[in-house]
């Protein structure tokens, strides 16, 4: 192992002597291989050496001629070096002195000679030995001027990195001044420059003089420019420093004036400058009175206590806080209806809803502002309908995400006797605004949890309640702030998750979903064009047909909402796109018949109704939530003792249908026309495929009963015939609900007519007037009426047939 150390004491007096002689150099010398360090010749380094190998060439070099070649690894981890991981040229040295450590490890003194390079290596001693080739300078002809103006430079860039603060030894300076050779200026300037290991041996590989002098001077023109920075930075800095220890001795004595002449300091301007902001504050007496507490508290307070921070940052929180600032509502209802229909397609429900708020608000000035629920499955614009709300009213609109919410002091602040408290959301979000009166919104409510740290949905009790908000007490500010001008909307997924007390707050507004035509103009008005200009494309590069459109919609998405729409048709953009960037500049026309080349094949198949009537297959429709699907409900009967058997992942209320059903077949079989035996001799089994979907809820139970009815009647049931409703064991058919989605299947199934409980006519309002127009539907009070309508009339037997015929030729006789 070699390290180095520098020792210039006998580096200046050993090469400030002339060697005008050339060295005889053996043709075969013991090797040092050295880890991190090139030496150069004329250099003289103090190497430790501790390898066995290593130690036994410095003992054969001392004990013959005390030459050694100095190679260096090219990798300095490798601890048992090879031939081919040394350099090929190194320098032979002269060992001039020896010490042993105690430690075990060789201390020597060598001086470099000259280059020479490696012709081969031999290990077969307990040393390596190397046959060398001796690389000398060549012979200098006279100087040229190009050669002195090389080696002036490299003396003053050395006297400028001296006086830049480079660790250069004075005598090193003298030698350079003295020494007129290049090769040798360049070889004591590059062991002066702290290079690295592979820059100072390609320094060492170069034989010709100038061409070295020329390498090393690049490298102390750059280590000069480097020295030069690192001094501007030394001098900022110190700089810097200088100044800020001026500045703090002048505070200090300003202090001090000013404690000696009875005059305010900055904590006085900012007590005068809280005054006047007061003054000019209309907020209630309560308010006043604890603002008019903390500012008095923070003249008596040092300027550098903690509290003084905690004092200052409530009073700029109180300060910001908008107590009287309210923006102007606009109301005009033709505008404010312009706008929604701008933003939203459809939604009528919830804009008539908005447009009966602005003309109350009108018309008094005193109304509060309403609470509103949106409830509807994700995609349906819930958030985005908010905003245009706002936009609307033309107020300020905020919006914060209630989902996983746990900890009480998220709504309503944390006491100011914690490190670190800050209000709640609610006052954060005001403050945000700038106004008392925004559309705050706030997501998913149903998903709001509770722990050891509160209940959040309690705390919003108080924020979400018209009777009790003009009055909201915020922790931190420990004041009443009136939140009754706010217009608040919450939206949900579903209402069952909230709070029963919670939902009594707000008044529930469903969106339930888009039908087919919607969602095609929702896409046409907004989502293409939107994606269009997302995706740097223009009318000049794409268009979409309408079934182009439709076709994404019925074969690629199944969902309530248009999100999944929104990203099918940035998928096709996205693609055109790419061909535009590759140059195919031609518009690209999507039709039904090449939307499959940019989304592949379709990933929905359609419901779709089955082809010809079957005995025990019923047609039913189901609510989801993305919307509603058809689903099958099969019944068949085997030898057995009557028992049922269920499948299809059904819930319980569905299995207590399907119980339901069977039990009135059998208390009814004289009025169905069915033998009783069938009962006690067959096992009935109800399937609903797709059995790996779980399936639960009342409305089967007509469809159920029909297919049971079905195969013990041997009728076929009607394959064009939908229906749903709950039955009961007497037979009467009670409403449920979902009837939009479940109509809405049931028309894109292509069902002609749907049966459905009387008492859920009044929902067919919301069913768009083209869907009414292409169904019949058919109002029951009792399952018999839905036997009537959905089971085929049984066709007559042969022997029915010739019964009739003897009883006509009886007549005649």
């Amino acid at each position: 192992m070699a390290k180095k150390e520098s020792n210039f004491e006998e580096q200046f007096e050993d090469l400030i002597e002339e060697k005008d002689q050339k060295l005889h150099v053996p043709k075969e010398l013991p090797v040092l291989m050295l880890r991190d360090i090139v030496v150069f010749p004329y250099m003289v380094v103090p190497l430790f050496v501790g390898r066995e190998k290593s130690k036994s060439a410095v003992d054969q070099a001392l004990s013959s001629h005390r030459m050694i070649l100095l190679v260096t690894q090219k990798s300095a981890e490798v601890e048992d070096p090879k031939p081919e991981d040394v350099f090929e040229i190194g320098t032979v040295a002269l060992i001039m002195r020896m010490l042993k450590l105690p430690d075990g490890r060789v201390r020597i003194l060598a001086q470099g000679l000259v280059r020479a390079k490696i012709e081969s290596l031999r290990e077969d001693k307990p040393y390596v030995t190397a046959g060398v080739q001796v690389l000398h300078d060549p012979d200098e002809a006279e100087k040229s001027i190009e050669v002195e103006a090389l080696v002036r430079n490299v003396r003053m860039d050395l006297d400028k990195a001296s006086a830049l603060g480079k660790n250069i030894p004075p005598e090193v300076m003298i030698i350079a001044a003295n020494v007129e050779e290049p090769g040798r200026l360049a070889d004591l300037t590059a062991a002066n420059l702290e290079l690295k290991v592979k820059e100072a041996q390609r320094i060492l590989e170069i034989t010709a003089p100038f061409e070295r002098l020329k390498r090393v001077y690049e490298l102390l023109t750059k280590e000069l420019e480097l020295l030069d920075v690192q001094s501007k930075i030394t001098s900022e800095a110190k700089g810097e420093m200088d100044k800020l220890q001026r500045q703090y001795f002048l505070r200090q004595q300003l202090k001090a004036i000013q404690k000696e002449l009875g005059e305010g300091s900055e904590i006085q301007e900012e007590i005068k400058g809280y005054q006047e902001k007061l003054k000019k504050l209309k907020v209630a007496k309560e308010v006043r009175e604890e603002l008019t507490k903390q500012i008095d508290r923070l003249s008596q307070m040092h300027p550098e206590s903690a509290e003084t921070a905690v004092v200052r940052n409530y009073l700029d929180w109180m300060f910001a806080l908008p107590w009287n600032k309210s923006t102007v509502d606009n109301l005009d209802l033709i505008k404010a209806r312009k706008i929604l229909d701008e933003d939203h397609y459809g939604l009528d429900r919830l804009k008539e809803r908005i447009l009966e708020y602005l003309g109350v608000r009108k018309l008094s000035k005193k109304i509060k502002g309403p609470i509103l629920c949106f409830v509807g499955p994700p995609g349906v614009g819930k958030t985005s309908l908010g905003r245009s709300i706002a936009r609307a009213l033309g107020r300020k609109f905020n919006r914060i995400s209630l989902g996983g919410v746990r900890d009480e002091a998220e709504i309503r602040g944390h006491r100011r006797t914690y490190v670190g408290a800050m209000p709640g959301r609610i006052i954060q979000g005001i403050r945000r605004c700038g106004s008392n009166n925004p559309v705050y919104m706030m997501d998913e409510v149903d998903k709001i949890g509770a722990d050891f740290r509160g209940d959040p949905s309690s705390a919003l009790l108080e924020v979400l309640d018209p009777e009790q908000n003009f009055s909201f007490r915020d922790h931190y500010l420990g004041v009443p702030f009136d939140l009754s001008k706010v217009m608040f909307i919450t939206t949900a997924n579903l209402l069952d998750p909230i709070q029963p007390a919670f939902r009594d707050r707000m008044e529930i507004l469903q969106l339930p979903g888009y039908t087919e035509e919607e969602k095609l103009q929702i896409a046409l008005r907004h989502l293409v064009p939107k994606q269009v200009q997302e995706n740097a494309l223009s009318s000049d590069y794409i268009s979409f047909t309408k079934g182009s459109i439709q076709k994404i919609i019925s074969v690629y998405t199944r969902e309530a909402g248009v999100r999944n729409l929104e990203r099918e048709i940035a998928s096709v953009c996205r693609k055109v796109a790419r061909k535009v960037a590759e140059g195919k500049e031609k518009i690209t026309r999507i039709t039904s018949h090449n939307i499959e080349r940019y989304l592949g094949p379709p990933k929905i198949f359609r419901d779709q109704l089955l082809k010809k009537d079957r005995i025990g297959v019923a047609t039913g429709v189901a609510w989801t939530a993305s919307g509603g699907e058809i689903l099958f409900v099969e019944s068949s009967k085997m030898k057995g003792k009557g028992q049922l058997s269920l499948t299809g992942s059904l819930g319980d209320v569905m299995k207590e249908s399907a119980q339901a059903a069977l039990s009135y077949a059998r208390a009814h079989t004289k009025d169905l026309g069915i033998d009783i035996r069938i009962f006690s001799q067959n096992d009935f089994h109800i399937h609903i495929p797709e059995g790996a979907i779980p399936k639960d809820g009342p409305s089967a139970g007509v469809t159920i009963a029909t297919s049971l009815i079905s195969v013990c009647t041997n009728r076929k049931v009607k394959r064009d015939v939908a229906m749903t409703g709950e039955i009961t064991l007497r037979g009467i058919v009670l409403p449920v609900g979902g009837i939009k989605e479940k109509v809405l299947a049931a028309q894109r199934a292509g069902v002609k007519r749907m049966v459905m409980p009387t008492a859920s006519k009044k929902d067919l309002i919301d069913i768009p007037k083209k869907v009414k127009d292409e169904m019949e539907f058919i109002f029951v009070e009792e399952i018999g009426e839905v036997f009537k309508h959905a089971l085929v009339k049984p066709s007559r037997t042969k022997a029915q047939k010739n019964k009739t015929t003897q009883v006509k030729r009886k007549s005649k006789s």
